[in-house]
């Protein structure tokens, strides 16, 4: 373990151990990191938990989670959409999750400064990459999925092409630490953030109940600035419940822990950190007697729902501690600033982090 990282658990009003434990004693021997014990694993999920683990200072773990990666990726880059103890749960191959990849092994290298991992990861990252922009459209937006049958679904998700987005960037600095120029990602991730940001027709509209497409675009990077405030205001209502979290889907009853940690996350990005603390401190009491946190729960009742301790639930408080406290230097990850200030100066292709 790192222990700079443990010194800093009071402050961060969460137990880091306990959470990044959780995720740790989940893990199988493989690499594999499921959703909870006995249950399914899915590529970004795995990911998102194997950051989690990074930023508990878990590293031999992570580097194991993201060679489970390497090892399993298809022969086209993508992954399946969902794994039981190594073997294929659905054959689906879907765009961003194939493409999450490149966030977690740059998200390793911003805490690590390892260069070694990244050349080592490199091979996956590019295949991944290619797979997930050959399901560009011509709008820009990224095509779902590849069916098990091998059809591209001609349908665009807002979370999915704003998930793509962040993983484009981070890809292209992982292709600038190593040398390589990338002129074709470059072109996709340009058309992608104007396809989010100016043609929401493209989009599957009926994913809007959904609170990760109100603020998955801000989350990304894609929409900065007012166009970013205006976007967090105008929905504010909807998603929001007041001192408990974010709601999952506008219609129902049910504050997720993720979600409300991923909106702390997005306008913390924004530069709107003490908004986000604010926000984080009420789900900091959401967790269980080992100090792992819920998946969420149904309010006003407060019936938690449901029970099973999730790992990429729980990496995701992590990452949003991390981002509202300064806890490492991953906690950039998302930081509008931090990515604009790589755009002015051309380094998200030809600088240095």
């Amino acid at each position: 373990m790192n222990q700079s990282i443990l010194e800093l658990k009071t402050e961060s009003a969460i137990d880091i151990e306990a959470v990044a434990g959780l995720i740790a004693d989940t893990q199988k021997a493989s690499g594999e990191i499921p959703w909870s014990a006995g249950d399914k694993t899915d590529p970004w999920d795995h990911v998102e938990a194997a950051m989690g683990l990074t930023i508990g200072g878990y590293f031999r773990e992570a580097v194991k989670a993201f060679e489970w990666m390497a090892q399993n990726q298809l022969e086209d880059g993508s992954w399946y959409s969902a794994y039981r103890n190594g073997i294929p749960d659905d054959l689906t191959r879907e765009s961003n999750m194939s493409s999450y990849i490149a966030v977690g092994v740059f998200h390793y290298y911003l805490i690590t400064r390892n260069s070694d991992f990244i050349k080592n990861m490199w091979n996956t990252v590019k295949k991944a990459m290619d797979f997930t922009l050959s399901l560009q459209a011509p709008g820009g937006e990224i095509y779902w999925a590849v069916s098990p049958r091998g059809d591209k679904d001609p349908m665009a998700l807002l979370t999915g092409s704003s998930s793509i987005c962040m993983s484009i960037k981070c890809a292209l600095v992982l292709a600038d630490i190593l040398g390589y120029e990338q002129p074709l990602w470059e072109d996709a991730l340009e058309k992608l953030e104007y396809a989010i940001l100016n043609k929401p027709c493209l989009f599957n509209m009926t994913k809007s109940r959904y609170s990760m497409d109100w603020f998955y675009p801000v989350l990304s990077g894609a929409v900065t600035g007012k166009n970013a405030q205006d976007r967090i205001d105008k929905y504010w209502k909807k998603f929001v419940i007041q001192g408990q979290g974010i709601r999952c889907v506008s219609d129902q009853p049910w504050v997720t822990i993720a979600e409300t940690s991923e909106f702390c996350l997005a306008l913390s990005a924004m530069g709107k950190h003490e908004l986000a603390r604010i926000i984080f401190s009420w789900i900091c009491d959401k967790r269980y007697d080992d100090g792992s946190y819920w998946c969420g729960h149904t309010f006003p009742d407060m019936t938690i729902w449901p029970e099973e301790k999730i790992t990429w639930t729980n990496a995701v408080v992590l990452m949003a501690a991390d981002a509202v406290y300064d806890l490492t230097p991953g906690s950039r990850l998302f930081c509008h600033k931090y990515w604009e200030g790589k755009k002015e100066k051309g380094s998200i292709t030809r600088g240095r982090d």
